[in-house]
C-alpha cells in the first residue's frame, strides 16, 4: 500500500505523515516530493522545519524546476518586517493565492511540513477547518504534511488525522536502516484498509518495500490499553484457594433439599394419611346449572 501511495493512489486526498521522536518521518516526507516531481507536477512547500538549501539539497537527482518553496524556516511568526512566509498565512486566501501565482495549468500538490509548527501557534480548529477548505477548494489536488504526534495531545493529534484520506505512522524498524510503516487508508465509499510494511530508502529517495512484520511473536500489549485490576491493592482477599473452593462445594445450603428429602416429599409411603370426603346432601353437581341452588 505505500508503493501505491507514492505513485500517487491517493490523488485528491491529505495524507499525514505520523512520526515522534522515536522515529522520524522528514526522510519519508523527502521521498514522497521526491516521487511527486518526477511525475511531472507542480509542488509547494510550506517549510517551517528545514530550509529551502537543505531540501534541494536532499533532492538531488529529482528534477526541482517545478519545486516552489514557501520560506517559513527563517521567520516563522513574522518578527521582521518582510517576513517570506509565516503561520498566519495558513489560511484558504493566502495559500490559494499562492499556489495559483505559479500552477496555473493544474493543481499542484501541497507539502506541510510541518502540520506541528503551525498547530503550535494556531489554534486546532482553525487548522482543521483550513485544511478542509483545501481539500474541497480544487487549488490543490493533494496534500501532504508532516505531523509529530508526541508534540500534541491526543485529541488533536485524532481531529487532524479524521479529515486525512491516509495516515502513514512510522516507527523503527528491527535494523538500523529499516522502518515500520502503519497505513490506515480511508476510501470515498468510506471503506477503511489497514496495512503493516517494513520499508527502507534508498539514496536516490526510492522506498524499497520489503516484507510485513511477522506476527509470530505475541505482541505486547500498550501498557495505556492494559485494564486495571481493581483487586489489586485491597486490604483482603477475593480469590478461593483451592482447598476453601472445596469446602464451599461440599456445604449444603439451609434452603436446599437433598436427593433424600426430596424423594421422601414426592413419593408416599405405605400406611401414610388420606383425605376421605363424602358427597354431603346439599352438594350440588349439576354441571348445566351449577347456580341452581341460589334460586335468582
Amino acid at each position: 500500500m505505500l508503493s501505491e501511495l507514492l505513485q500517487g493512489a491517493d490523488t485528491g486526498g491529505f495524507l499525514i505523515i505520523q512520526d515522534s521522536t522515536n522515529c522520524s518521518g522528514q526522510h519519508l516526507l523527502t521521498s514522497f516530493i521526491s516521487a511527486v516531481l518526477n511525475r511531472d507536477e507542480f509542488v509547494h512547500v510550506l517549510g517551517f522545519e528545514i530550509s529551502e538549501e537543505e531540501l534541494r539539497d536532499g533532492l538531488k537527482g529529482s528534477p526541482t524546476q517545478r519545486l516552489h518553496f514557501h520560506n517559513g524556516f527563517t521567520d516563522p511568526l513574522g518578527w521582521t518586517n518582510h517576513p517570506a512566509f509565516t503561520v498566519h498565512q495558513f489560511n484558504l486566501e493566502e495559500l490559494t493565492h499562492i499556489v495559483k501565482q505559479t500552477s496555473q495549468l493544474k493543481p499542484a500538490t501541497l507539502i506541510i511540513n510541518s502540520l506541528s509548527w503551525i498547530l503550535r501557534h494556531v489554534s486546532p480548529s482553525a487548522v482543521c477547518k483550513t485544511l478542509q477548505q483545501l481539500k474541497k477548494g480544487g487549488a490543490v489536488r493533494t496534500i501532504i504534511g508532516l505531523l509529530h504526534a508526541d508534540m500534541h495531545q491526543k485529541g488533536t493529534v485524532g481531529s487532524v488525522c479524521h479529515l486525512a484520506s491516509s495516515v502513514i505512522t512510522v516507527a523503527p524498524g528491527m535494523k538500523a536502516d529499516e522502518a515500520v510503516a502503519k497505513i490506515t487508508k480511508r476510501s470515498k465509499s468510506g471503506k477503511v484498509m489497514q496495512d503493516e510494511e517494513i520499508f527502507n530508502i534508498k539514496e536516490d529517495l526510492t522506498v524499497i518495500v520489503q516484507s510485513k512484520p511477522s506476527q509470530t511473536g505475541s505482541k505486547q500489549p500498550d501498557p495505556e490499553e492494559q485494564e486495571m485490576d481493581p483487586t489489586a491493592n485491597l486490604t483482603f482477599n477475593l480469590r478461593l484457594s483451592d482447598t476453601e473452593r472445596e469446602a464451599k462445594e461440599k456445604l449444603a445450603l439451609p434452603f436446599m433439599f437433598s436427593k433424600e428429602k426430596k424423594t421422601a416429599l414426592l413419593h408416599s409411603s405405605p400406611g401414610s394419611g388420606r383425605i376421605l370426603y363424602e358427597p354431603d346432601a346439599n352438594d350440588d353437581y349439576d354441571q348445566e346449572d351449577p347456580d341452581d341452588d341460589l334460586d335468582v
